[in-house]
């Protein structure tokens, strides 16, 4: 029987032949497979990263930034202060007794010099009578050893007496005259504790004090004042400068006083000196302003506010209260750099309740952050939102 011919052209193929078209079929099977996985992971992938940016830019919180002010050239500080008279002094006694009479009361003015008072001291009377009678005593024995001491000089220039003779009279002489001056310096002493019975004023004031009344005894060993005195025409004005404002506060610079009690009213002074020190407890600077208080409008011992003009080479930047982060650390202000907060430290100065002064850690150009939440951190990202809009308002910053 004959076989057809196709049926042995089929089963002659080479084997190589059909390896190769089996290893086509399998690559193309395996690149099949490889695009239909591309084609469903890709899209995975890129909504998961899609999905972390969003949440990441939902977490940033929304934020409000603003350039700080610049202050002023002169700016103006006000502070507590303790007016004082420019004298204050009080007014002892310098010799002992019972006041006889006393001219003033509190709130008189006196001139200096004026006597204040009497005291009454008869045994200091009786002292320097006594002094005085010995005062002409010595006087005599003086003389009369002086003029015995001359006659025995002329006598030994004719070698009628012996020269120890001379020599005593001289040397009683020279004595006598040496008891002179001690008994005219007693007198002078008790001349003085006699004027000390008249009490007088030591300098233009006012009595603000006084503490005896007539009977009273005097004794002039113990502290006790008589009268108390003070000087008003020149106030002076103590004020405590914090040691940021201390390098302004130099004298020549002007100043203004206030007082609760006179509304409205205020009155001029000039820096007059400083204490040159910063005290290490207050870390404050001592001024004193003098006040002109010729028309004794103003009381010495009162409290009053002082307004300060001080100059400032380095104008401070101005940036609101809310700004402010509290931290064990210390204190921060947030600032915006690229897309991130970063807390900054800094030092401030004058505190009005609304504003503070940044001294030192913040630049002009800084953006800071206004009212930062409580849990902003050094680093977290923000995001910055303009005023009036939204998180998802448009113009916001998603």
């Amino acid at each position: 029987m004959s076989e057809e011919p196709g049926a042995r052209e089929g089963d002659d193929a080479p084997a190589p032949l059909k390896a190769r078209t089996g290893l086509v079929v399998m690559l193309a099977i395996a690149a099949a497979a490889v695009m239909l996985g591309i084609i469903g992971i890709v899209p995975r992938v890129r909504a998961r990263t899609t999905l972390q940016t969003q949440t990441d830019a939902l977490a940033a919180p929304d934020v409000l930034v603003a350039k700080p002010k610049i202050g002023e050239l002169l700016r103006e500080i006000v502070l507590p202060a303790n007016v004082q008279a420019y004298t204050d002094s009080p007014v002892y006694a310098r010799t002992s007794g019972y006041l006889k009479t006393w001219a003033f009361d509190i709130g008189a003015h006196v001139k200096k010099g004026q006597r204040l008072a009497v005291i009454e001291s008869p045994e200091v009377d009786q002292q320097l009578a006594q002094a005085r009678a010995d005062l002409e005593t010595v006087k005599a024995n003086a003389r009369y050893a002086h003029t015995q001491s001359t006659r025995y000089r002329d006598l030994l220039d004719q070698n009628a007496v012996a020269t120890q003779d001379a020599d005593n009279f001289r040397a009683q002489a020279n004595s006598t005259g040496n008891q002179v001056q001690s008994a005219i310096s007693n007198v002078r002493r008790l001349e003085q504790l006699t004027a000390f019975e008249n009490v007088v004023a030591p300098f233009d004031g006012v009595i603000t004090a006084r503490s005896v009344d007539i009977g009273t005894l005097i004794d002039a060993g113990a502290v006790r004042e008589l009268f108390h005195i003070v000087s008003q025409d020149v106030l002076r004005v103590y004020v405590n400068v914090p040691q940021v404002y201390s390098a302004s506060a130099i004298p020549g610079v002007t100043a203004t006083l206030t007082l609760a009690e006179m509304p409205g009213r205020t009155f001029p002074g000039t820096v007059v000196r400083t204490a040159r020190a910063i005290d290490p407890t207050s870390r404050t600077l001592l001024v004193e302003v003098d006040v002109d208080n010729r028309e004794q409008q103003l009381l010495p011992g009162a409290y009053a506010q002082v307004h300060l003009k001080l100059g400032n080479a380095q104008p401070a930047l101005i940036i609101p209260v809310p700004t402010l982060i509290f931290r064990s650390e210390g204190l921060r202000v947030a600032v915006v750099q690229g897309d991130k907060a970063k807390l900054v430290p800094i030092t401030i100065g004058r505190d009005d309740g609304k504003t503070v002064e940044v001294a030192s850690g913040l630049r002009e150009s800084d953006m800071v952050i206004q009212n930062p939440p409580d849990s902003l951190i050094d680093g977290e990202a923000v995001n910055i939102v303009q005023p009036g809009h939204g998180a998802g308002a448009p113009g916001g910053g998603r």
